[in-house]
């Protein structure tokens, strides 16, 4: 049973096994992933606010989240929308503790999550009727269409000659209007899909950000430095993949180890000017992720100055996707950025703390249990197991459905 199916009857809701930071796309995520890639998907148009669609890869652009996304902020201002990895404090459109970040702006942002008497986005509502309209075959994949007006929407493509199918647990409104209906779990009917277009369902592989500050003054013959561990969306803002930070000194047994529990993660020591010293980081990841820590090493030397550099994002993103996948683990970190000032040393560093595998040629890795009350999902690796055949268990007339369709969910 759906959440709402157990509220009508009266019945509790299952509690979530994870934070919802630490939601998991499901295999219908990163499927539908790889089917735009691959041209079928034209567009999604989702009313879950789990921010999933764009932690799986999803294009933006090819999105309409229509009741919001928790992970979100928006300056009203200038639009520009900033993508977090902690929940916003606020719902309804309020203001943030956050501002916007471009210097001509600086404008106080807003989450973008609706409240009930809250109209829906019309740059969404737009994109969403525009490709329902246009769209020859429209997927409904685990929702109840009960919800107005995304619910009729899936009709329009009927008026231009579309069609529609529907996959749900339970009967639907909308069932006596959809050329197919599917009663049965998302993540089966999807597999089976991937497997008879012989299309491979990508690996989730998850990649954290970190920023570590160091500042020092002198004081005569001595350095008197504090260190940082905090987001890079603010010395605030929380950092929810980290449970604490150790914080050695190999080369140095005269300087005590320490493990800093408490964010905003800092430490203040004082050390002599004369003499460099290494300093390792043990970053320890909080529930959800699939290890239990990764190292940076900080070679520091207040005598000497590092060069400032700042590389390729997307580049840098790929490498430790690339790493991920081909190692079979997890772990990996890359410097992103790294600013030198006199009196003050910044760098940006990203770290891969989860990846989960959906293809059933890939049992090296199980995903974990998400258990985040959504019917549409099913365990991937349970069907490793029992080896399921999905390309034998795919309906037949869902079969001519696959034929030269560009799909819209």
């Amino acid at each position: 049973m759906g959440v709402w199916t157990l509220q009508r009857a009266g019945k509790g809701i299952p509690n979530a096994s994870l934070p919802f930071h630490h939601a998991v796309p499901s295999l219908t995520h990163m499927a539908l992933v790889e089917l735009e890639r691959a041209g079928f998907l034209k567009f999604v148009i989702s009313q879950n606010v789990d921010s999933l669609h764009l932690r799986s890869g999803f294009p933006r652009e090819k999105l309409a989240e229509l009741h919001g996304n928790s992970f979100k902020e928006i300056c009203p201002c200038c639009k520009t929308e900033y993508l977090r990895d902690f929940e916003i404090e606020t719902i309804g459109l309020k203001d943030t503790p956050r501002r916007c970040s471009d210097k001509n702006c600086g404008a106080r942002l807003k989450d973008t999550v609706l409240d009930w008497d809250d109209a829906l986005p019309p740059e969404e509502m737009n994109l969403a009727t525009e490709h329902c309209r246009s769209a020859d075959l429209v997927l409904c994949l685990g929702t109840s269409l009960q919800i107005t007006p995304a619910c009729n929407m899936p009709l329009m493509s009927i008026k231009n000659g579309g069609r529609v199918a529907i996959v749900n647990l339970q009967a639907t409104p909308k069932d006596k209007k959809a050329s197919l209906v599917i009663h049965g779990l998302v993540d089966k009917v999807i597999a089976g899909v991937m497997s008879k277009l012989s299309l491979r369902i990508p690996p989730y592989i998850r990649t954290d950000f970190v920023q570590l500050t160091l500042r020092h003054s002198l004081k005569k013959k001595c350095v008197r430095w504090t260190l940082r561990v905090t987001s890079i969306h603010g010395l605030r803002a929380p950092l929810p993949f980290l449970q604490s930070v150790k914080v050695s000194f190999p080369e140095r047994p005269d300087l005590k180890s320490v493990v800093l529990k408490e964010q905003p993660f800092s430490l203040q020591r004082e050390t002599s000017m004369n003499k460099p010293f290494f300093m390792l980081l043990t970053l320890n990841f909080s529930d959800g992720c699939s290890c239990l820590s990764s190292s940076i090493g900080w070679p520091v030397d207040f005598q000497k100055r590092k060069d400032s550099f700042v590389r390729d994002r997307a580049l840098v993103l790929r490498e430790l996707y690339s790493a991920a996948q081909r190692e079979s683990c997890i772990g990996q970190q890359e410097i992103l950025e790294r600013e030198n000032l006199p009196r003050a040393e910044t760098s940006i560093h990203g770290i891969v703390t989860n990846i989960v595998r959906y293809d059933t040629e890939d049992e090296k890795l199980a995903p974990p249990k998400n258990d985040l009350m959504n019917h549409s999902r099913s365990n991937p690796a349970k069907r490793h197991v029992e080896g399921t055949d999905c390309h034998s268990s795919l309906p037949k007339k869902l079969k001519y459905f696959l034929k030269d369709k560009k799909l819209n969910c």
